[in-house]
């Protein structure tokens, strides 16, 4: 019989014992109901998370094929579908995880309404959209361990043997993931990311994104405009994280840390130095200065002594500094070397393209320092990955010596160049891409950021177009249940999906014979 079954069987059986008067209490019905709700609570989840990520980052670290992968889910019932697709056809939730996106949580899930990703929405909208996934996944646990004890009431019932179904029971794959939780730039200071990331990992975040961007001026990733601070104040909120894993329990909490370097050219305020060559001089050195003296300096000009020499730090109109055009890759280096010195797990690195060769540059110079770096990356929708794998075939085409006359290089994503020897070379590299980029460029997690936005949106517009033209019904009966049902997705019984045989069972255990339940012969869900 099953441990976990068979051991809440013993323990409700000495609670009655113990208490007397619980004798409507079924020990079955009991053990039954707590292995379908194996998480109690969020921190549960968080450290049964923690230990899974850890393990994963053990085994890339072994196996770099053996890297993990996330898809964006902006709610509880996207997150839910994804991990029943992923069961559905691969058997396991195994080296699976949620991304939670700060883009999509400003987006979609504002109290403000859509809004850009530019951390203006609710900082508490985030721990609550964590909950709500962990709400969904557990849901999902129950609904097919209850399926399960469904068919187990019915072989004990014809007296059948049980023990295929009680394996099933014992050998449960929970859909509960990792998330891991995008805190943009903290939404704060030290203290008010400390504050934030405890509700996340109440609500079950067992790994924590947080970017080296200001927080009152964060931008999106793959936008202009974007602000860096000074490492000293990155590393303050990394500590702050850590801090928070460790007050809650969280013992194998998981840090990302994202550079957004790449792309950011200007810096907020200048850190302190203490003596040459310490952390702050090295930031410093990349800032955009000009040489001055006493007598050039205008009134109220902020000059700085650097390397013997009396200059002007470049600023802006609105008081930032800029940074050298040419140090955006050693920024980069630095950023993340200094984060994995300081209590980092992971590391971000926002690319402007999707290009092995340039993230495995930038990795192999991060692992001259630190030899076990491993990265999360971004496989955005920001970027046009039909159009980037084109250009970067042509250009190997043409560094090979190969004829490319036939195509336009300034309109690649022409759809004249579909179904082309172009277009098959480009789909195969996007296709390899996650496998290439995890061997050779140290990539242990591939994630899309935003994949479930665009599939909404897709799949609305392609319900719209049919329904409100021509083809009417036939537009949802071919193109959304008829589909379902050849490729038996389970929420073509919406009502199931949603709870309602749960709820049944609930009922009768609950109230036995007096129970109203919705099943039955008039349940019009009995078409499927």
């Amino acid at each position: 019989m099953s441990t976990v079954y068979k051991s809440a069987i013993d323990l409700v059986r000495e609670l009655k014992q113990k208490h007397g008067n619980w004798q409507n209490i079924s020990e079955t019905d009991a053990a039954r109901m707590m292995a379908q709700n194996r998480f109690k609570t969020g921190l549960d989840i968080a450290k049964y998370t923690a230990k899974i990520m850890r393990q994963d980052m053990e085994d890339y670290d072994n196996d770099t094929s053996q890297y993990t992968q996330s898809l964006g889910a902006w709610h509880g019932f996207v997150a839910q579908q994804t991990m029943y697709a992923k069961k559905k056809y691969f058997g396991t939730t195994a080296k699976t995880y949620i991304y939670l996106s700060g883009w999509m949580v400003a987006a979609l899930r504002s109290e403000f309404g859509p809004l850009p990703d530019q951390s203006m929405h609710e900082k508490t909208s985030v721990p609550k959209l964590i909950a709500e996934i962990y709400t969904f996944l557990r849901q999902a646990d129950a609904k097919v361990l209850n399926d399960y004890f469904r068919e187990l009431n019915a072989a004990e019932e014809a007296g059948q043997d049980t023990s295929a179904i009680l394996e099933k029971i014992e050998n449960f794959d929970s859909h509960v993931v990792p998330i891991i939780a995008d805190i943009d730039a903290g939404f704060g200071n030290e203290e008010a990311t400390y504050l934030l990331t405890k509700q996340m990992i109440e609500a079950g975040a067992c790994a924590i994104q947080v970017e080296n961007q200001v927080s009152d001026a964060k931008q999106c990733g793959h936008q202009a405009g974007k602000v860096t601070v000074p490492h000293e104040d990155f590393i303050s909120k990394i500590n702050a994280i850590r801090y928070a894993f460790l007050e809650l329990g969280v013992e194998d909490g998981v840090i990302v840390a994202r550079t957004d370097s790449e792309g950011a050219s200007l810096t907020q305020k200048i850190p302190v130095s203490n003596e040459p060559g310490d952390l702050a001089s090295k930031y410093i050195d990349f800032i955009e200065m000009e040489e001055v003296t006493l007598e050039d300096a205008l009134e109220n000009d902020s000059l700085l002594k650097h390397n013997g020499k009396l200059v002007r730090p470049v600023r802006l109109q609105n008081g930032l500094y800029q940074f050298r055009e040419d140090t955006n890759i050693d920024r980069v280096v630095l950023d993340c070397v200094t984060a994995l010195e300081n209590g980092a797990d992971l590391l971000w690195i926002e690319t402007p393209t999707p290009n092995v060769e340039h993230i495995k540059m930038m990795v192999d110079r991060i692992k001259e320092e630190q030899p076990k770096a491993k990265l999360v990356y971004n496989n955005s929708p920001s970027f046009n990955w039909t159009l980037n794998f084109r250009k970067q075939v042509i250009a190997e085409w043409e560094e090979a010596g190969k004829d490319v006359s036939a195509y336009n290089k300034n309109d690649l994503m022409s759809a004249d160049y579909d179904g082309t020897e172009l277009d098959a070379a480009a789909d195969e590299a996007a296709k390899n891409f996650q496998k290439d980029a995890s061997r050779e460029a140290g990539v242990f997690h591939h994630l899309i950021t935003l994949p479930t936005y665009h599939t909404t949106a897709l799949s609305v517009h392609e319900l719209a177009k049919g329904y409100f033209g021509e083809e009417g019904m036939l537009a949802y009966a071919a193109g959304v249940q008829r589909k379902e049902i050849r490729e038996g997705i389970s929420c073509v019984k919406h009502q199931a999906m949603a709870g309602s045989d749960l709820g049944d069972d609930h009922k009768e255990i609950f109230s036995g014979d007096n129970a109203l339940k919705a099943g039955g012969g008039k349940n019009t869900m009995n078409q499927f």
